[in-house]
Formats: structure tokens, sequence, C-alpha cells
């Protein structure tokens, strides 16, 4: 209702909507990102991804009438809400000869896609070349792929709005994927020598999209410092710990603010029970609290070593990467390109932008 305000981007999450319902009357463009294998399972009665689906269709029903519905296509969960939304659909996947894409299209729909690493808008046969993914810094040069959806499902629903080609391209060519504008989302430093992630995944589906980008470093030894919130089933937790003990020589748990409900240790004992089935880890410690955690990591790192940190509270880890490293000149931003080269001497990449002493608007 502010008179200044041209635009808002509203996260209408599963818990809000069982909560309260949706926070808006109806949007001008609605969009799903994904379902997975389901986060927050059984918790308001909400026991799979199936029924998670039903709760997040809430959202592709109530797009008002002339607007759009942004769907990933190669996630059959959130590609079957088209049959339910209440304006046109814009799909987007990686590949644009997904069949959900090509059936789509060649009913006159829209979508968004990746070919020859280059961002296409497809209107039915006609297709629109945006610009190269080597452009797009979010996505460390189309190299990450859970970025490139990220971007994809971002240019459809801006497209969907009737936002001007070179506007969007300019919007995608000038967000960079520091810290300062995606804090927590796949954020990468230097810290003497070592390369360090610092990330938000915290279910299976993200962890395992995570571990996808972390296949391509090269580095020998791994650490990673990790946790879930308390209201996560006890499998998935088991399960994440087996991802880790799969990818990882050294994984520290720790538990912090994110207890709800669960006794002091039982997180990190539901962890250690997935770690048990991991094929690499050897070494497996527990802490209590984020920042320890993190220290721990920090002092046993060498140079050529890699460090996946899962974020606990983002602030604080954008508190501590400014006060506790950039500060004191331990770390620095760095892209994918210096990354899966170890570090080291050379220069930060293009899409590495320095950390600001104050967090960017």
């Amino acid at each position: 209702l502010h008179p200044g305000v041209e635009a808002a981007v509203l996260e209408t999450a599963r818990g809000g909507i069982l909560r309260e319902g949706l926070g808006y009357d109806q949007a001008d463009v609605g969009v799903v990102t994904n379902i997975g294998e389901g986060d927050h399972l059984g918790l308001h009665g909400i026991d799979t991804p199936q029924q998670l689906a039903r709760v997040k269709q809430v959202i592709a029903e109530n797009v008002r009438p002339g607007g759009a519905v942004v769907l990933k296509a190669d996630d059959p969960l959130t590609a079957a809400m088209a049959a339910h939304a209440s304006a046109p659909v814009v799909f987007f996947a990686l590949d644009g000869n997904h069949p959900v894409v090509t059936r789509h299209r060649i009913a006159g729909g829209r979508a968004v896609f990746v070919r020859e690493k280059s961002i296409v808008l497809a209107d039915g046969a006609t297709e629109i070349p945006l610009l190269s993914l080597d452009r797009v810094p979010l996505t460390h040069g189309g190299r990450v792929n859970f970025q490139v959806e990220n971007t994809l499902a971002a240019t459809a629903a801006t497209w969907a709005l009737g936002i001007p080609a070179e506007v969007i391209r300019t919007g995608l060519e000038t967000f960079s994927a520091g810290i300062d504008k995606v804090p927590g989302r796949f954020n990468l430093m230097e810290v003497n020598g070592a390369t360090v992630v610092f990330d938000y995944g915290h279910n299976p589906s993200s962890l395992v999209a995570l571990l996808a980008a972390l296949s391509q470093f090269p580095h020998g030894r791994r650490t990673s410092v990790y946790s879930a919130a308390g209201d996560r089933r006890d499998v998935d937790m088991i399960r994440q710990g087996e991802l880790l003990g799969e990818a990882f020589d050294q994984v520290i748990l720790y538990e912090d603010h994110y207890l709800r409900g669960r006794e002091t240790g039982q997180i990190m004992k539901l962890f250690r029970e997935g770690l048990a089935k991991g094929k690499r880890v050897k070494l497996v410690d527990e802490v209590q609290g984020w920042a320890k955690a993190l220290q721990m990591a920090l002092d046993a790192i060498a140079p050529g070593d890699l460090l996946m940190v899962q974020a606990d509270v983002i602030d604080e880890t954008v508190d501590f990467v400014r006060k506790h490293l950039a500060s004191k000149g331990l770390s620095r931003e760095i892209g994918l390109n210096e990354a899966i080269r170890g570090g080291g001497d050379a220069p930060p990449a293009k899409d590495a932008p320095s950390i600001p002493e104050k967090p960017g608007n």
C-alpha cells in the first residue's frame, strides 16, 4: 500500500501458508522453484512431498488473470501444478529439450532454458537469445547449476511481467555472487590459502545440489561444518549425514540456535548415524555453537584445502566474515575459476567483488 513501492517480491513459504494463508489476494506472477525430496516434512500434517506440493500449489492457483505462473519443468511435482494454474505458465529448465518444455512450446506456451551456455526466451516456436551465462556472475559462468536454475526462474518472472529484455540482461550482468548480495548462497572465499564455501543449504535436496557444484573442485582434503534445524525428520538428518560422509574427510557437527524441541546432542547423534554409512569421512567432531565450530575448522585447514560451511544464521555469518576474517586481512572473496585452481596467488576473478564495510542495499 506504500505509494513508493513499485514492486514487491514475497517469499511465501509452506509454514506461512499453513498457518495464515497467503499474504496477498493475487500475485502478478507466482513462482514455484521446486519440491525435490521435500523439506519440513512431518509438520502440520504434511508428511509427503506430494502433500507439500499441494500446499505450494496454492501459489499457482492465486495469480491474477493476465499474470503468469513460473514453474520448474524437470521437477515432476512442480510441473504438475500447471494443470491447476490460474494464469498462463512459463516453464524453466536447464534443458530446452525436456519433454515438458517441448510439449508446452508446441502448444504455444513460453519457456526459459539454456542452450549452448546461453539463456533463451522461447514463445512457442520463436526463440530469443538473451545472454551467455559467462556474463551472469551469480551462476559462476554457468557452472553452478542451482544458481543457473535460480537465474532462469528470475528471468522467467521478470519476462512475464513485461520487463524489456535489455533491462533483464542488465540486471543479470550486474547482480554479483558476493556475500553482500546473496549472503549464505555459495559465497566463495580464500582464507590463508584454503578455499572456503559458505552456503545455507539445510535439507537433502539442497545438499545434493551443493555437492554437485563442489565436485568440480580439485581439492584433496575436504572439511565441512554442518547442522540442521531440529524440526527436520530423523530420516532427513540421517540422509544428510550419509551424503556428508561420502563427500568429506572431516565433518564438524554443531548445534546452536535451532534445536526446535530437540534435546541437546540429539541432532548430532542423528547425523553421526548417517556419517557412519559414509565411505570417505575419517574424522567427526561435535561442537556446541556455530562460531566455535567454524573457528575449529579454520584453525585446522591448510593451503589447498576445501572447507564447506553451512551457515546457521545468515546475519551472524556475514558479521563473522566481515569482522573476524576480512577486517584482519585473513580472507578475500574469489570467483569459481580461482577456487577451482585452489586459490593461491592468482588475482581475484571479475565476479568476486571485495567485501564492503557495510551491508549492501
